[in-house]
């Protein structure tokens, strides 16, 4: 006798997955507050939004590419045109059985992880409803919930200072301040003066040099659980090098692209910790194997996040849920950076930890159709 389907879920796949359609959507959400790091100043979220289709169900992925190369070389009108030209009509009118089938459409294509993320993570989401699964059980992970920390773009000390409070009062279990060369130091100082016991980490984005070992040398008296990708985007020797003149842990972000990068990165004593964005690595495949290559070196890993909207960060916290993932992520609550999201459910955390969305299968949340017309710049369509 065949058990019912938990309520809200799909029944589970009789046979492979044949795309019907795909529907490519450019989308733009003002901040809250615009968001500042050492690259520049963020006041609206413009990212893509994938969806496809396949047997009465949708699947959704969210790009997180910047409209311009600040972050990584990928950029929206790039992905755009990748999308449309290349992946969308190899995908369309296709059957797949699994998420791994994709891998002969997308992998013969050098760099466009973000692109690829895309395709992946909207494909994993149709492939988890159809089977009635969560991501979360699909991916292999455990709990209902996840520890979520803050990251604070960059502002004066004082702004600074309200912002950690506030961040505190709310349970964070971690607080992340962006830096940059000459904003560095004295902002230490001065929060842990004031937050003397609190776990608080630093993000450079990519803004010191070799040249800057003495300003990097300082962070060490404050207690930092790590610093984030302070040299190039692309380097992984001169961290090797900053990681063995330092007491306080290197996490990699940029620089680790695939699980390849990590083991490099890994026995070259370059960090130790590893920042995992989905997005950023190509998909939630490539996003497993780095974390079981850290695992396998007992480095920990934390999801980090590209200021995403409902989609991108509910596929974030069902990824967090892998046993890996020990450290408190970017995930916290969308009510900090949108006035109103572009789902139905509202992810928002309770006293530092992220619920994982389960109201039904695959990413948990659902589409504000009517909402996310008003903020859609374009949509393009593809059928076989």
């Amino acid at each position: 006798m065949t058990e019912p389907s938990p309520k809200g879920a799909t029944p589970p796949l009789r046979g492979a997955l044949r795309i019907e359609a795909a529907d490519l959507r450019l989308v733009a959400l003002p901040l809250v507050t615009p968001f500042v790091i050492s690259t520049g100043t963020m006041t609206d979220k413009i990212f893509p939004l994938l969806t496809l289709q396949a047997n009465g169900i949708e699947g959704v992925g969210e790009g997180v590419m910047d409209p311009t190369p600040d972050y990584l070389e990928e950029t929206i009108p790039a992905t755009m045109a990748f999308l449309r030209e290349v992946l969308l009509p190899a995908v369309v009118g296709r059957s797949f059985s699994s998420p791994a089938e994709l891998a002969p459409i997308l992998d013969p294509w050098r760099g466009h992880r973000m692109a690829k993320a895309m395709v992946e993570m909207a494909f994993t989401d149709l492939f988890a409803k159809s089977m009635g699964l969560s991501l979360r059980d699909l991916l292999g992970g455990l709990g209902s919930e996840v520890a979520v920390g803050v990251s604070i773009g960059i502002a004066d000390i004082p702004t600074t200072l309200d912002r950690i409070a506030v961040a505190q009062d709310a349970g964070y279990r971690r607080t992340k301040l962006k830096i940059k060369q000459g904003h560095d130091v004295a902002l230490l100082a001065a929060v842990r003066e004031r937050f003397p016991t609190i776990k608080l980490t630093v993000d450079a984005n990519t803004d010191y040099g070799l040249v800057d070992l003495p300003v990097l040398r300082a962070m060490d008296a404050f207690g930092l659980d790590y610093i984030e990708q302070p040299l190039a985007f692309d380097d992984i020797h001169d961290h090797a090098v900053v990681q063995d003149a330092l007491a306080t842990a290197i996490c990699l972000d940029e620089s680790i692209r695939s699980a390849t990068d990590a083991r490099k990165a890994l026995v070259a004593g370059a960090a130790r910790v590893i920042n995992i964005k989905v997005g950023r690595v190509g998909g939630f495949a490539s996003a497993r194997a780095i974390h079981d290559v850290c695992a396998a070196f007992g480095v920990p890993v934390w999801c980090g996040g590209m200021l995403e909207a409902g989609v991108g960060r509910a596929h974030n916290i069902h990824l967090a849920t892998l046993p890996n993932f020990t450290k408190p992520g970017d995930t916290s609550s969308a009510s900090r950076y949108f006035h109103r999201d572009i789902i139905h459910e509202r992810l928002e955390t309770r006293g530092g930890m992220m619920p994982v969305p389960l109201n039904g299968p695959g990413m948990g949340v659902t589409l504000d159709l009517p909402f996310l017309k008003t903020v859609t710049r374009s949509t393009e369509s593809f059928r076989p």
